[in-house]
Protein backbone atom coordinates (compact mmCIF):
# COMPACT_ATOMS: atom_id res chain seq x y z
CA UNK A 1 0.00 0.00 0.00
CA UNK A 2 1.58 3.49 -0.79
CA UNK A 3 1.75 5.81 1.63
CA UNK A 4 -0.46 9.09 1.81
CA UNK A 5 -0.27 11.77 0.54
CA UNK A 6 0.99 15.01 2.70
CA UNK A 7 -1.37 17.07 0.91
CA UNK A 8 -3.46 16.89 -1.74
CA UNK A 9 -5.03 20.60 -3.50
CA UNK A 10 -8.58 19.16 -5.37
CA UNK A 11 -9.37 22.12 -7.59
CA UNK A 12 -8.37 24.82 -5.38
CA UNK A 13 -8.15 28.36 -5.87
CA UNK A 14 -8.06 31.47 -4.72
CA UNK A 15 -9.92 34.65 -5.45
CA UNK A 16 -9.09 38.18 -3.55
CA UNK A 17 -11.70 40.66 -4.03
CA UNK A 18 -15.13 40.44 -5.79
CA UNK A 19 -17.04 41.54 -8.58
CA UNK A 20 -15.62 43.79 -11.01
CA UNK A 21 -12.78 44.13 -8.54
CA UNK A 22 -11.83 40.51 -8.41
CA UNK A 23 -8.35 39.05 -8.63
CA UNK A 24 -7.97 35.66 -9.45
CA UNK A 25 -4.39 35.28 -7.55
CA UNK A 26 -4.64 30.95 -8.50
CA UNK A 27 -6.90 29.14 -10.89
CA UNK A 28 -8.43 25.96 -9.84
CA UNK A 29 -5.37 23.86 -8.68
CA UNK A 30 -4.94 20.43 -8.81
CA UNK A 31 -1.92 18.61 -7.27
CA UNK A 32 -0.56 16.16 -5.01
CA UNK A 33 2.81 16.11 -2.36
CA UNK A 34 3.77 13.12 -1.09
CA UNK A 35 6.24 12.01 1.55
CA UNK A 36 9.96 12.83 1.16
CA UNK A 37 9.04 14.88 -2.44
CA UNK A 38 11.61 17.83 -3.13
CA UNK A 39 9.68 20.37 -5.20
CA UNK A 40 10.32 23.70 -6.85
CA UNK A 41 7.68 26.10 -7.90
CA UNK A 42 9.14 28.61 -10.38
CA UNK A 43 7.33 31.49 -12.04
CA UNK A 44 8.11 34.90 -12.08
CA UNK A 45 6.96 37.64 -9.62
CA UNK A 46 3.34 37.56 -8.82
CA UNK A 47 2.57 34.46 -10.99
CA UNK A 48 0.78 32.61 -7.45
CA UNK A 49 3.94 30.66 -6.27
CA UNK A 50 3.25 32.26 -2.91
CA UNK A 51 -0.87 31.85 -2.63
CA UNK A 52 -0.18 28.13 -3.83
CA UNK A 53 2.13 27.64 -1.06
CA UNK A 54 -0.32 29.50 1.52
CA UNK A 55 -3.05 27.09 0.38
CA UNK A 56 -0.77 24.10 0.89
CA UNK A 57 0.37 25.48 4.06
CA UNK A 58 -2.91 25.78 5.56
CA UNK A 59 -1.87 29.72 5.89
CA UNK A 60 -4.90 30.44 3.69
CA UNK A 61 -8.07 28.95 2.75
CA UNK A 62 -9.14 28.17 -0.45
CA UNK A 63 -11.66 30.36 -2.36
CA UNK A 64 -13.20 27.34 -4.16
CA UNK A 65 -12.24 23.60 -4.39
CA UNK A 66 -10.54 22.24 -1.19
CA UNK A 67 -7.15 21.40 0.36
CA UNK A 68 -6.58 18.75 2.50
CA UNK A 69 -4.08 16.90 4.09
CA UNK A 70 -4.44 13.19 4.48
CA UNK A 71 -1.35 11.53 6.42
CA UNK A 72 -1.77 14.67 8.41
CA UNK A 73 -5.20 15.74 9.50
CA UNK A 74 -7.02 18.26 9.54
CA UNK A 75 -5.59 22.33 9.44
CA UNK A 76 -5.61 22.32 13.31
CA UNK A 77 -3.05 19.59 12.63
CA UNK A 78 -0.91 21.20 11.32
CA UNK A 79 1.10 23.53 13.81
CA UNK A 80 3.22 23.61 15.51
CA UNK A 81 4.87 20.14 13.63
CA UNK A 82 4.02 18.21 10.94
CA UNK A 83 3.94 21.56 8.54
CA UNK A 84 6.94 23.94 9.25
CA UNK A 85 7.33 27.37 7.04
CA UNK A 86 10.07 29.71 5.79
CA UNK A 87 9.71 33.09 4.98
CA UNK A 88 11.49 35.07 2.51
CA UNK A 89 11.55 38.15 5.01
CA UNK A 90 13.13 38.43 8.43
CA UNK A 91 10.78 36.08 10.89
CA UNK A 92 12.83 36.07 13.77
CA UNK A 93 11.62 38.11 17.05
CA UNK A 94 14.00 40.81 17.64
CA UNK A 95 14.00 40.70 21.45
CA UNK A 96 14.98 37.15 21.51
CA UNK A 97 18.43 35.40 21.49
CA UNK A 98 18.82 32.80 18.37
CA UNK A 99 17.99 29.95 20.46
CA UNK A 100 15.25 31.47 22.31
CA UNK A 101 13.60 32.28 18.45
CA UNK A 102 14.11 28.73 17.68
CA UNK A 103 12.90 26.95 21.11
CA UNK A 104 9.41 29.45 20.74
CA UNK A 105 7.08 27.75 18.75
CA UNK A 106 7.84 24.39 21.07
CA UNK A 107 7.29 26.24 23.94
CA UNK A 108 3.89 27.56 22.63
CA UNK A 109 2.91 23.94 21.48
CA UNK A 110 3.74 23.12 25.64
CA UNK A 111 7.31 21.50 25.16
CA UNK A 112 8.62 21.55 28.57
CA UNK A 113 11.71 24.01 28.51
CA UNK A 114 14.61 21.42 29.16
CA UNK A 115 12.99 19.27 25.98
CA UNK A 116 12.71 22.35 23.99
CA UNK A 117 16.00 23.68 24.31
CA UNK A 118 17.81 20.76 23.63
CA UNK A 119 15.89 19.80 20.46
CA UNK A 120 16.57 24.11 19.85
CA UNK A 121 20.21 23.33 20.47
CA UNK A 122 19.97 19.51 18.37
CA UNK A 123 18.74 21.69 15.16
CA UNK A 124 21.19 24.68 15.50
CA UNK A 125 23.83 22.56 15.82
CA UNK A 126 23.19 20.24 12.41
CA UNK A 127 23.00 23.52 10.68
CA UNK A 128 26.27 24.95 11.96
CA UNK A 129 25.04 27.37 14.42
CA UNK A 130 25.81 26.89 17.81
CA UNK A 131 28.43 29.76 18.16
CA UNK A 132 25.51 32.24 17.14
CA UNK A 133 23.04 30.89 19.48
CA UNK A 134 22.96 33.28 22.79
CA UNK A 135 22.98 36.65 20.01
CA UNK A 136 20.37 38.36 19.13
CA UNK A 137 19.02 38.60 15.29
CA UNK A 138 20.51 41.92 14.66
CA UNK A 139 24.09 40.60 15.64
CA UNK A 140 23.70 38.30 12.79
CA UNK A 141 23.99 38.23 9.07
CA UNK A 142 20.77 37.81 6.79
CA UNK A 143 21.93 34.44 5.92
CA UNK A 144 22.32 33.42 9.25
CA UNK A 145 18.99 34.60 10.09
CA UNK A 146 17.63 32.36 7.64
CA UNK A 147 19.10 29.83 8.43
CA UNK A 148 17.98 30.00 11.89
CA UNK A 149 14.75 29.53 10.83
CA UNK A 150 14.96 27.18 8.83
CA UNK A 151 16.49 25.68 12.20
CA UNK A 152 13.26 26.73 14.09
CA UNK A 153 11.46 24.76 11.44
CA UNK A 154 13.50 21.58 11.99
CA UNK A 155 13.20 21.51 15.52
CA UNK A 156 9.68 21.06 15.21
CA UNK A 157 10.51 17.95 13.97
CA UNK A 158 8.39 18.42 10.17
CA UNK A 159 7.10 16.21 8.21
CA UNK A 160 6.76 18.70 5.32
CA UNK A 161 8.42 21.94 5.11
CA UNK A 162 7.62 24.66 2.87
CA UNK A 163 10.22 27.57 1.98
CA UNK A 164 8.47 30.72 0.12
CA UNK A 165 11.75 32.26 -1.86
CA UNK A 166 14.01 31.76 1.21
CA UNK A 167 16.69 33.18 -0.76
CA UNK A 168 14.67 36.07 -2.45
CA UNK A 169 17.08 38.88 -0.21
CA UNK A 170 20.24 36.75 0.10
CA UNK A 171 23.71 37.38 -1.94
CA UNK A 172 24.89 33.88 -3.88
CA UNK A 173 26.79 32.75 -1.03
CA UNK A 174 24.52 33.29 1.74
CA UNK A 175 21.50 31.38 -0.73
CA UNK A 176 23.75 28.73 -1.57
CA UNK A 177 24.04 28.54 2.51
CA UNK A 178 20.32 28.53 2.98
CA UNK A 179 19.32 26.19 0.15
CA UNK A 180 21.91 23.56 1.47
CA UNK A 181 20.14 23.92 4.93
CA UNK A 182 17.07 23.45 3.74
CA UNK A 183 17.86 20.19 1.84
CA UNK A 184 19.76 19.10 4.85
CA UNK A 185 16.91 19.62 7.02
CA UNK A 186 14.34 17.62 4.28
CA UNK A 187 17.63 14.60 4.72
CA UNK A 188 17.34 14.80 8.11
CA UNK A 189 13.85 14.10 8.72
CA UNK A 190 13.05 11.98 6.02
CA UNK A 191 10.53 15.35 5.51
CA UNK A 192 9.40 16.71 1.74
CA UNK A 193 10.36 20.04 0.98
CA UNK A 194 9.08 22.29 -1.35
CA UNK A 195 10.58 25.15 -1.86
CA UNK A 196 9.12 28.21 -4.09
CA UNK A 197 11.85 30.66 -5.76
CA UNK A 198 12.20 32.57 -8.94
CA UNK A 199 16.17 31.25 -8.94
CA UNK A 200 16.70 28.49 -11.76
CA UNK A 201 19.62 27.36 -9.60
CA UNK A 202 17.51 27.12 -6.60
CA UNK A 203 15.63 24.54 -8.40
CA UNK A 204 18.28 22.98 -9.80
CA UNK A 205 18.76 21.50 -6.70
CA UNK A 206 15.36 20.10 -5.93
CA UNK A 207 13.98 16.66 -7.77
CA UNK A 208 11.11 17.77 -9.55
CA UNK A 209 10.11 21.41 -10.97
CA UNK A 210 6.34 22.50 -10.94
CA UNK A 211 6.00 26.14 -13.00
CA UNK A 212 3.07 28.20 -12.25
CA UNK A 213 2.38 31.47 -15.10
CA UNK A 214 -0.82 34.19 -14.22
CA UNK A 215 -2.17 31.72 -11.15
CA UNK A 216 -2.16 28.54 -13.66
CA UNK A 217 -0.03 25.58 -12.35
CA UNK A 218 1.33 23.87 -15.48
CA UNK A 219 2.33 20.14 -16.03
CA UNK A 220 5.20 19.85 -13.59
CA UNK A 221 8.46 18.81 -15.19
CA UNK A 222 8.71 15.04 -15.59
CA UNK A 223 4.95 14.56 -15.24
CA UNK A 224 1.60 15.69 -13.94
CA UNK A 225 1.27 16.96 -10.44
CA UNK A 226 0.05 13.37 -9.59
Amino acid sequence: MSAQALVECRGASRVYGSGTAATVALEPTDCIVQPGERIAITGPSGSGKSTLLHLIAGLDRPSHGEVVWPAIGSVADLRPGPVAVVFQGPSLLPPLTVIENVELPLTLAGVGAGTAGARAADALALLGLTDIRDKLPEEISGGQAQRAAVARALAGDPSLLIADEPTGQLDHASARDVVWALLATAHALDAALVVATHDPEVAMELDETWEIHSGRLETPVGGPAR
